[in-house]
């Protein structure tokens, strides 16, 4: 318990043998106590509001970038994500790239995996981006 007496959260990873085993995710993540916290969908946008350069590694980039300052910002680390979805313009394109995007992810994010979507879209919100990025995290 916290000095003000309220519990403190716990983000917990589950894995269970008699699935697949996971790749740059987890089958299931719990969480217990703390606050949550809903990350708005994050594109690769600068502080100018402007796509930036670098194709789908350079986009996935800023935008997992831009998803941990908002975390941040809220009082948490990506130790406390929970969930995140990947909204991604081309499927085929972001398996070609997935070796890069998880050096992406374990540099920015560490290797506490949280439970993860990639989800084929038409388009996104940014007409040039490539890919867009949202969560849930449960803090302390």
């Amino acid at each position: 318990m916290s000095a003000d007496g309220e519990r403190g959260g716990e983000v917990r990873r589950v894995n269970p043998p008699e699935l697949s085993p996971p790749a740059g995710f987890s089958h299931a993540v719990t969480v217990t106590g703390g606050r949550l916290v809903f990350l708005a969908g994050q594109t690769a946008l600068d502080g100018a509001g402007r796509i930036v350069p670098g194709g789908l590694p350079g986009q996935f980039e800023r935008a997992l970038g831009n998803l941990l300052h908002a975390l941040r910002a809220a009082g948490g680390g990506p130790e406390h994500l929970a969930r995140v979805t990947v909204y991604a313009t081309d499927v085929a394109g972001y398996r070609a790239h997935a070796r890069e995007l998880g050096a992406v992810w374990r540099r920015l994010a560490g290797r506490d995996y949280p439970a993860m979507a990639v989800v084929g879209v038409v388009r996104l919100w940014d007409e040039e981006a490539l890919v867009e990025l949202d969560g849930i995290a449960m803090l302390p």
